[in-house]
């Protein structure tokens, strides 16, 4: 278009019309009217800015829940997305009670918009890809690497702290050894004794009526001694201990991750390891060995009563065989033996009690699993024992 002159006054004036009349249209608010029943004309820019205003027309308009309603919109300016995305919503609401929606006259780019945003899924469900077998072997095996290497490093750390303790005698906490010696030993020994007692009464009757067929009663001296003193009496006791103080020992433990005392102590200079780990270590290879020879004492005591009540074995007779028939290296196999549970007990115990991660259901699952975990170890070495002494000839 030529620049307006004095010469074409009429284009002047007819290029400063379109630019006010485009200034009007876009400053246009957005309405909704209702023309005749059922059909409602929208006009004007659709905005955002307008948002709260169309929507509050539109619901006075639809309140009614009308079963067809047609919206005509020739006359709308502008419509942008927000404004497209709500009133989407809207009229898919309508939809779903039952109100038939017509659209009638819209521009090509807005009718596009608004079938574009029926596509959209209301709800996307991620897609959770299976693992597969060799993705599961990989975490398992990675699991078990860092399982063994926290286990190592737990064991090297008693390692170091037992060599400073001998190395300086003054770092030995006499007062709680005593003190677990008191509870994991003297404590236990009633639970021990009964069963231990009642140990020795089964294995006697087990062994009655076999023995009163070949008339060889004497030989239950033999049973009983043997039984007891290799076998039952130190797996017995350390299975009762694995359930009694190896589970204390990770529920006490556990209690002071979770209550950030483990912290402390770090922090004010205190090993944790010399504070809790080697004085119930200690403690329990004291105590555990005494135990047994308790439950060696109680065991012929309740096999010496069988013998007597239903074999016609008197308790002299059946003292003098038991001396003369029984080594003295089967009551220290049995003796040493507890020495390498009370280990394996005490070191689950507190392993499992320093792997609590933070909360009381951390400290239930850490305490059962020091449990299971101590007692399957005792007997996978009891049998490992039964089959190097064999071997050995002992």
């Amino acid at each position: 278009m030529p620049a307006p002159t004095a010469d074409h006054p009429l284009q002047a004036d007819t290029g400063t019309s379109h630019k006010v009349k485009a200034r009007q249209s876009a400053r246009l608010p957005a309405r909704i009217e209702q023309t005749t029943p059922g059909v409602l004309q929208l006009s004007g820019n659709w905005t955002i800015c307008q948002l709260g205003n169309v929507m509050r027309q539109l619901d006075a308009l639809l309140l009614r829940h009308p079963e067809v309603v047609q919206l005509d919109g020739q006359q709308i300016q502008k419509i942008d997305s927000v404004v497209a995305w709500v009133m989407h919503t809207r009229l898919q609401k309508l939809r779903d009670s039952g109100t038939q929606i017509k659209l009638q006259g819209w521009p090509e780019a807005y009718q596009h918009m608004l079938d574009g945003l029926g596509e959209i899924p209301a709800t996307a469900e991620p897609v959770v890809k299976a693992a597969g077998l060799l993705e599961k072997t990989g975490k398992a095996t990675v699991n078990v690497w860092h399982a063994n290497l926290a286990w190592l490093s737990f064991l090297g750390e008693i390692a170091v702290s037992v060599l400073g303790v001998l190395r300086h005698p003054r770092r030995w906490r006499g007062r709680a050894i005593l003190r677990n010696i008191q509870i994991a030993g003297f404590e236990a020994l009633p639970i021990v004794g009964v069963t231990s007692f009642l140990l020795g009464i089964v294995i006697a009757y087990q062994g009655a009526d076999q023995l009163k067929h070949y008339g060889a009663n004497i030989f239950v001296v033999e049973l009983v001694g043997y039984a007891m003193l290799r076998e039952f009496a130190p797996l017995i006791t350390a299975i009762i201990i694995a359930g009694r103080s190896g589970s204390a020992y990770a529920a006490q433990i556990g209690t002071m991750v979770v209550t950030e005392e483990i912290d402390a102590l770090q922090t004010v200079g205190i090993p944790p390891i010399d504070l809790l780990v080697i004085p119930k270590l200690m403690a329990l290879m004291l105590a555990l060995p005494l135990l047994t020879l308790f439950a060696d004492l109680l065991g012929i005591m309740g096999g010496m009563l069988m013998a007597s009540t239903q074999l016609g074995v008197g308790p002299h007779e059946f003292m003098d065989r038991f001396a003369t028939e029984i080594p003295l290296r089967t009551l220290l196999i049995g003796i040493g033996k507890s020495v390498v549970f009370a280990m394996v007990i005490a070191i689950i115990g507190c392993y499992q009690g320093f792997r609590t991660k933070g909360n009381a259901d951390s400290v239930g699952r850490q305490t059962t699993r020091s449990v299971v975990q101590a007692i399957f170890t005792v007997i996978v070495l009891d049998a490992g024992f039964s089959v190097i002494f064999n071997v050995l000839g002992l």
